[in-house]
């Protein structure tokens, strides 16, 4: 039995059909607020799990027989911790953590899932299709200046990664516009876009980030952020970042003069 933990936007919905294009048998445990009745549809079992109930996650998946479990979809931290009433085993495993950034929080969840007895996969074992490929994916491709900003908002991406702070940073001529903290990616690019106009946006796959969750992620919605602010390339990490809804994202880029390329970095 394949397990989804499932967070919000379409991430959850397309592993879903893919599971069950293989003929699989699928458990959904959507976050409470997150889920839906398109995700239900492809479920052989579906709960709804409030996100500071571990405890009753983890009897449904020991219940259920969930041999392998995938994490897909956004949870707002800042909207968990709003609304959190965490049951005993959320409470331990909160005062358990050195820190509480988004790769600490669930690596510590994945490893409990394991105790139950389910390995924790990466929603990519059944949808490569999504990775971002390398190279210019629009038919212009960056300026000298664009690429030595690409570079330069890498390295800074990929030093504030080391800390675990966020995996976006905005850049123009070579000096740090925005930041992603706990705001997300749109948030970043529309603050950018207030102070800057012509901006390369970037984002990185973490160094120490566990490639089974929370993959730095771009699509339709980012291009359309990014038309507004005013931002004019957007470098995404090569393999190790997901990239939705590509050939629409990609026609907007090309009619709004925006940039795509994926970028390799070892």
């Amino acid at each position: 039995m394949i397990g989804l933990i499932a967070g919000g936007g379409k991430y959850p919905l397309l592993f879903a059909q893919a599971v069950k294009a293989r003929g699989l048998p699928l458990t959904i445990l959507a976050i409470k607020g997150e889920g839906g009745a398109a995700l239900k549809s492809f479920a052989d079992r579906y709960y709804e799990v409030p996100v500071t109930r571990l405890g009753k996650l983890l009897k449904i998946i020991k219940r259920e027989k969930i041999t392998e479990v995938a994490f897909a979809g956004h949870v707002r931290k800042s909207k968990a911790l709003l609304k959190a009433r965490p049951d005993l085993k959320t409470l331990l495993l909160w005062s358990s953590l050195q820190t509480r950034n988004d790769d600490e929080i669930l690596r510590a969840v994945a490893k409990e899932i394991e105790k139950a007895g389910a390995r924790v996969i990466s929603p990519t074992q059944y949808l490569p299709e999504l990775l971002t490929p390398q190279g210019v994916l629009t038919r212009q491709s960056p300026s000298p200046s664009q690429w030595e900003d690409i570079i330069y908002g890498f390295s800074v991406a990929k030093a504030l990664g080391e800390l675990d702070i966020g995996q976006c940073v905005v850049v123009k001529d070579k000096m740090v516009v925005a930041v992603e903290a706990l705001e997300g990616t749109d948030a970043t690019i529309k603050r950018a876009g207030e102070l800057v106009k012509g901006a390369v946006v970037v984002k990185v796959f973490k160094p120490r980030q566990d490639p089974r969750f929370d993959l730095p992620s771009a699509g339709l919605e980012t291009i359309v952020t990014m038309k507004e602010a005013g931002a004019r390339v957007l470098a995404l990490e090569a393999g190790k970042s997901l990239f939705f809804d590509r050939e629409k994202a990609l026609s907007l880029a090309e009619e709004a003069g925006i940039v795509v390329v994926g970028v390799p970095y070892d």
